[in-house]
């Protein structure tokens, strides 16, 4: 079956509307606390998070993007361009590509991660290659990871839109480390 760029976009559409009907009946926007990802992998997290059952991040709301896929050393995530992301010139703002981008490129490497372990970005790299304007309606920046070990992860991203049009790839290096909680309200150390 061939796939026509206006098939692709209703796709993204119909996936979207479905994530977001889940977010709305779940757990809402936030940080999730301590004991919501306690024994969880970095994989269950963005699952639980897909699922509506942990906060997902507010700043899917600032700029208007979401996770919509996440399996063992990819994510995805999906934007909407828009008028609030415009920088002078007209054109969507560098600064939303690189949000978005990290975002896949991040969550990729969480997806990597077993209970009880992080990551932080090292480094971010980002090549913007086509100017993005609003009248695309949709975007998806698709991160996978390259290298996971155990103090550092890498992985590469790339933001396409429905029709298979590059607008940006980027790259990351990540600190992987020992994730430490503070202790519960009551305990002593």
């Amino acid at each position: 079956m061939s796939h026509t760029p206006h098939n692709h976009l209703d796709t993204w559409l119909a996936e979207e509307a479905s994530i977001r009907e889940r977010l709305r009946n779940g757990a809402g926007p936030g940080v999730a606390s301590p004991e919501q990802i306690s024994g969880k992998s970095g994989l269950q997290v963005m699952q639980a998070m897909l699922a509506g059952q942990i906060p997902y991040p507010t700043i899917g709301a600032t700029l208007d993007f979401l996770l919509v896929h996440a399996e063992k050393g990819q994510a995805i995530f999906q934007g909407t361009p828009g008028a609030a992301h415009l920088n002078p010139m007209g054109t969507v703002h560098g600064g939303w590509f690189a949000t978005l981008l990290d975002s896949a490129l991040g969550c990729a490497v969480h997806t990597m991660m077993p209970a009880g372990r992080a990551y932080t970005t090292a480094e971010l790299s980002v090549n913007i290659v086509r100017a993005l304007l609003p009248k695309v309606q949709r975007v998806r920046a698709e991160g996978r990871v390259i290298h996971c070990g155990r103090q550092l992860a890498t992985a590469d991203a790339r933001l396409v839109g429905p029709d298979g049009t590059l607008y940006a790839h980027a790259t990351t290096t990540c600190l992987v480390f020992d994730l430490r909680h503070p202790p519960a309200h009551g305990a002593t150390a």
